[in-house]
């Protein structure tokens, strides 16, 4: 337990992404936006007026902010492991966008050094700290479907250069759909089982170069240099299996994830969201039947909020840098089985540190983000 307040929070990187922390973090009474760097200290200064941050400028000058406790890096995921690494040494806590790094390498590196310093890292995605996944986490834990025996999950769609003003990131190394979108549908499935002990995938590129569809660069062509359709079987410690699509080559857009059991079939809110439907059909039955979906739906950044809780109580925060090093460590077996056709195990999760679940408990159902709880 260290401090007592609200937590000092400084964002690294003003793109696309940082409205939305911005927005959130901002009606959230248990952090304190303090400072917002960017490379182009520009753009920190135009988000720093609009949301009344009192800090910009490069990473130097939010990382010298004394009152500054925690670091949001919304970096692209190549600089992820540079920003947190420069983060750790500053002596701030470090909460990342997904992937937690390029490299499960790179993830080990940031996770030894925060042990070292007795800093905690945390990352997203925190939309499984929604109402959607955990209801449907205390459904499965509840025995609602008996015992959990697979799942199917598809992410499918045309990609983001429709909408996304600045999209060549996504289609380098550390994204494409499996690193980009496959950390929400991995880690709901490790938050629902447990983790993965091994995979086959296969892949392919549907198309060799991609052209930005929106903004000031709309019409520029950019290569692809990643998978932009992967197929995974996933198999858990627990011993469910999971057969896993992930696409940006779909005109059919699909979110799925249904989770089967002994006694009937779950259908889980989409995991890219804080909410959605949740539906049960038991063996035997004709139709689907809704199920409550209670908790949290305030968006992005509640995993920040309970960091810097955790930072506070001494208990164990659950978008921890734990989960997120397995989830990488996957996403990397799972690319690697494609490239050699061969199975692949991601190891044994990186070991808890300071008590980091690897699958988290769910959140209490009165728990609530908006609430002062450090004041």
């Amino acid at each position: 337990m260290t401090g007592s307040g609200p937590v000092g929070v400084a964002l690294i990187g003003a793109g696309n992404i940082s409205g939305q922390y911005l927005k959130s973090l901002s009606g959230f009474a248990d952090v304190e936006v303090l400072a917002i760097a960017d490379i182009d200290p520009a753009r920190a200064a135009i988000a720093a007026e609009e949301y009344g941050v009192p800090v910009s400028g490069g990473v130097d000058d939010a990382l010298a902010v004394p009152e500054v406790e925690l670091v949001v890096n919304l970096t692209v995921p190549v600089a992820h492991a540079e920003v947190a690494l420069a983060a750790l040494r500053a002596g701030k806590h470090v909460y990342g966008e997904k992937p937690l790094t390029a490299t499960p390498a790179e993830g080990e590196k940031v996770l030894a050094e925060a042990a070292e310093l007795g800093l905690l890292v945390g990352n997203a995605p925190d939309t499984f700290l929604g109402a959607g996944i955990q209801s449907a986490l205390r459904a499965v834990r509840a025995g609602k479907i008996g015992t959990p025996v697979s799942a199917w999950t598809a992410t499918q769609s045309l990609g983001p250069e429709g909408w996304h003003p600045d999209p060549a990131f996504f289609y380098q190394p550390g994204g494409g759909p499996l690193f980009d979108i496959g950390p929400y549908y991995l880690t709901a499935l490790v938050a629902l089982f447990g983790p993965v002990t091994g995979v086959a995938a296969t892949a392919a590129r549907g198309r060799a170069t991609r052209v930005v569809g929106s903004g000031p660069k709309a019409g520029q062509e950019f290569p692809v240099n990643v998978p932009t359709h992967v197929s995974a079987l996933l198999e858990f410690a627990s011993g469910p299996r999971a057969n896993s699509t992930f696409s940006f080559d779909s005109s059919v857009p699909r979110t799925v994830i249904e989770i089967t059991g002994s006694e009937g079939t779950l259908s889980v809110p989409d995991p890219n969201k804080f909410e959605g439907p949740l539906k049960l059909r038991p063996n035997g039955a004709d139709d689907w039947a809704d199920l409550p979906v209670e908790g949290s739906s305030a968006g992005r950044g509640i995993g920040v909020v309970e960091m810097a809780r955790a930072l506070r109580s001494g208990e164990p925060h659950r978008a921890s840098g734990t989960l997120a090093l397995h989830v990488l460590k996957t996403m990397a077996a799972i690319a690697e089985s494609a490239e050699s056709g061969e199975f692949r195990r991601p190891g044994a999760p990186a070991s808890p540190r300071l008590g980091e679940p690897v699958a988290p408990e769910p959140l209490p159902l009165d728990w609530d983000p908006a609430a002062a709880t450090l004041l």
